[in-house]
């Protein structure tokens, strides 16, 4: 059994929280703003990130184990349906999750996960993958093409400051605050979080079964990885209309306009209690 680290900060239990990244991200500025605001909230580490467990393959798992993991830490741990917070990646093992939840006509099979009360999918991967981004990108917008795999496929995010900085944060935030992140990101992980070529092979996710879930959309028109057109694949695959937002970088939770986002989503819970 692999053990998987996660953060909570609690305030009051009106709602329970769930958030599918490592979990210092989240830690930083969101978990004590929406503990604040009076919701019980976890920041789970998957496996390879942060503190919890390295599995022994060349790949910290798949679409499939990823979402199994987030669903048996729901099983142990939560007694009320949470609300799953997924940025990028994590935004795909929701959807992942999603379709392979527990609904009315299904409720008893053990091998479905368990239900959610809402899902927000941020800055999110879009459920046929980013091959198509990828291509898309490369005709469109040649340079930032050759960026982004430079910054991710190539790790150089991990040693150029200004490349950090493009991929994912503002072009105003401090450059002790890009270090600090930097440094952090570089020791989050050890081995790849998929093998990105069986991952495509998965693609696109299923549709979901369970209509009654929430589920809220979001991004910005300013971010260096997931465009336009991939932010609206993922909202009409859920038939909600994407909220995109102005002037935030693609880390979301740790840009310097951090509360954007974060008030956004703030107000989307506070109407899924009404």
């Amino acid at each position: 059994t692999w053990r998987l680290s996660f953060k909570r900060v609690s305030k009051r239990k009106t709602q329970i929280r769930e958030r599918v990244h490592s979990a210092w991200c989240w830690a930083e500025h969101w978990l004590p703003f929406f503990s604040n605001s009076g919701f019980d909230c976890f920041a789970l580490s998957l496996l390879d990130q942060g503190e919890s467990d390295t599995p022994s393959g060349t790949v910290a798992g798949s679409l499939q184990t990823h979402a199994g993991d987030v669903a048996d830490f729901i099983e142990r741990n939560l007694r009320l349906p949470p609300v799953l917070l997924g940025h990028s990646f994590g935004g795909l093992i929701i959807q992942y999750y999603l379709a392979n939840m527990r609904n009315e006509l299904h409720y008893e099979m053990q091998n479905l996960y368990p239900k959610l009360t809402g899902a927000a999918l941020i800055y999110s991967a879009p459920p046929s993958g980013n091959r198509c981004l990828v291509w898309r990108y490369l005709f469109s917008k040649p340079i930032a093409a050759f960026k982004v795999t430079r910054s991710l496929a190539a790790k150089a995010f991990q040693t150029s400051l200004s490349l950090c900085r493009e991929t994912f944060f503002s072009a105003t935030m401090e450059d002790n605050l890009v270090l600090r992140y930097q440094e952090l990101m570089k020791e989050s992980s050890r081995v790849p979080l998929f093998d990105l070529r069986k991952l495509n092979e998965s693609l696109p996710v299923p549709k979901m079964t369970d209509c009654s879930t929430e589920i809220l959309v979001l991004g910005a028109k300013d971010d260096f990885i997931v465009d336009a057109e991939g932010l609206n694949e993922t909202g009409r695959f859920y038939n909600v209309k994407p909220i995109c937002i102005e002037g935030v970088a693609h880390d979301m939770m740790l840009d310097c306009s951090w509360g954007e986002g974060a008030n956004v989503i703030l107000s989307w819970l506070n109407g899924l209690n009404r």
